[in-house]
């Protein structure tokens, strides 16, 4: 049986799950229903060939590392397109990544009339937000409105997003891996002759971090984010249900009580009183202009190929080498990282899905989104690879919009690197989970008050700016008093029932 074959059948009974475990006590659905609003009144045709279809206007919420300073220019060009194609105008509404969830729930909380809104499993989550009702179900949508869309993603990557058996966003299908491991400047790996075939641990990178803290003034050594990809299990070798990567036996472990995360934030703590991370870690969201091309070495999640051009363009131009420290991992939440959904508030669900086809299907759109206007703030060093500009007025990040394998290349990337990536994302290594979805419907009180005591102490363990003897006991005690035991029990319970349906021994 082939890879491809065997993470199909595997998600299909993963799309089971999602309608049995998390449905038991769930209640009703999420509230909204694409048939709720008036319906255009042609079929849908994303090219735009129905006069009778009315013009509207979409409002796109979206996250970015930092808004820029041409964005009404872009949203003037983009307009041009929508308009002609679908009748229809757009107001972007980019969101820098730092204050992205607060917010998108903000706006979601109130009902704040907007279309369409980016959503992930690390930024104004999308299974809090599918189960608060905060997007309508898109299965008849994407069926009417978006066909061209529905075929070019794999069945396995919209079972991914299924919640009691429907689809609540479009996945911006790009890499759907885990691949952890650390960039480190080349120009600095040169400069002090650092091997680094020598690394096959974190641990490894100690004399590299000790050479730049020693001789580099104004470069942090290890540029840390609080919540950032620091904070994944997958770093110390776990997936997000607690499960050891490759455990068949499917038992989850409490995280925070393994020798795997003492080790860890035990390391984070000596770098930190070293001087190697930077002193702000537990509070900095995002690298912002303050960090930009001032670190050396950077914790990465998703090391796909051709990464590296990308981590240079948004990097002060720094060439970098890329050192993976796990396999390439496919788990359900790989292939949520980046989605796009349609809001409860949405006053035109049906042109708000003919927009989302339109940007997967139409590479001058898309590519307008990613990159700008062609040469203003890019130019093309070859048909399908582009040079952005270090001083350009428009950056943006490819992934939040839509198919990154109808894009441009950024230069550096291999003439292959999406031929690549489709390879890489039909060969990884399947978590053994992978289908199954916490549902904290039974310990919903206790799930919100671990949450609550994780956001307080996660920053500050995971990198290095407490001592973890005093304050990872601290930390167990305050997740028992709030009920972590009970939701462990919980997890476990479901996990198993999820195992006993859909697991052959």
């Amino acid at each position: 049986m082939t890879k491809m074959k065997y993470v199909s059948m595997l998600l299909l009974c993963g799309a089971l799950l999602l309608g049995a475990c998390s449905g038991g006590g769930q209640g009703n659905k999420p509230a909204g229903n694409g048939g709720e609003t008036a319906q255009p009144s042609n079929n849908g045709n994303a090219g735009g060939e129905d006069d009778s279809l009315s013009e509207v206007e979409l409002i796109w919420y979206y996250g970015v590392s930092q808004v820029s300073p041409d964005q009404k220019l872009i949203e003037d060009e983009v307009n041009k397109i929508v308009k002609e194609k679908i009748n229809a105008t757009v107001k972007l509404r980019p969101v820098d990544f730092g204050s992205y969830t607060t917010k998108l729930n903000t706006a979601s909380a109130a009902g704040e009339k907007f279309d369409l809104v980016w959503t992930a499993n690390w930024a104004f989550n999308y299974d809090e937000n599918v189960k608060k009702g905060a997007f309508i179900p898109l299965d008849e949508l994407l069926e009417k409105h978006a066909p061209e869309t529905k075929k070019a993603i794999p069945s396995f990557t919209w079972d991914a997003t299924k919640y009691q058996g429907e689809i609540y966003a479009v996945p911006n299908y790009q890499t759907i891996t885990s691949r952890y491991g650390v960039s480190l400047r080349k120009d600095l790996v040169d400069k002090y002759g650092f091997d680094t075939s020598s690394v096959k641990r974190l641990e490894d990178l100690e004399p590299f971090l000790k050479q730049v803290k020693e001789n580099e003034k104004g470069i942090v050594p290890l540029m840390l984010t609080g919540p950032g990809t620091v904070f994944e299990p997958f770093m110390y070798g776990f997936d997000d249900s607690g499960v050891r990567i490759g455990d068949d036996t499917f038992q989850s472990n409490w995280l925070e009580q393994t020798p795997e995360y003492k080790s860890f934030v035990e390391l984070m703590r000596g770098w930190f009183e070293k001087g190697y991370i930077n002193d702000d870690a537990s509070t900095v969201k995002q690298i912002d202009s303050i960090y930009n091309g001032k670190y050396a070495t950077g914790l990465e999640s998703a090391m796909k190929p051709g990464y590296e051009a990308e981590k240079k363009a948004s990097n002060g131009g720094y060439d970098v080498i890329g050192i993976p420290l796990t396999e390439a991992t496919t788990r359900r939440t790989s292939n949520i990282t980046t989605l796009t959904a349609i809001s409860r508030t949405s006053a035109n669900p049906d042109r708000a899905m003919m927009l989302i086809e339109l940007v997967n299907n139409d590479p001058e759109l898309y590519n307008l989104l990613s990159f700008g206007i062609e040469g203003k703030h890019y130019e093309k060093v070859e048909d399908n690879t582009v040079k952005i500009g270090a001083n350009a007025g428009y950056r943006a990040q490819n992934w939040v919009f839509g198919n990154v394998f109808n894009g441009y290349l950024v230069e550096g990337q291999a003439a292959d690197t999406w031929e690549e990536t489709k390879k890489l994302n039909e060969s990884a290594f399947v978590q053994p989970t992978f289908g199954f979805a916490f549902d904290d419907t039974n310990v919903k009180a206790e799930y919100a008050n671990v949450m609550a005591v994780k956001a307080e102490y996660q920053p500050l363990l995971m990198t290095g700016t407490v001592d973890p003897d005093k304050y990872l006991p601290e930390y167990l005690e305050k997740l028992r008093n709030a009920g972590a035991e009970k939701v462990q029990a919980e997890l476990q319970k479901q996990l198993d029932a999820w195992v006993a349906e859909n697991v052959k021994k």
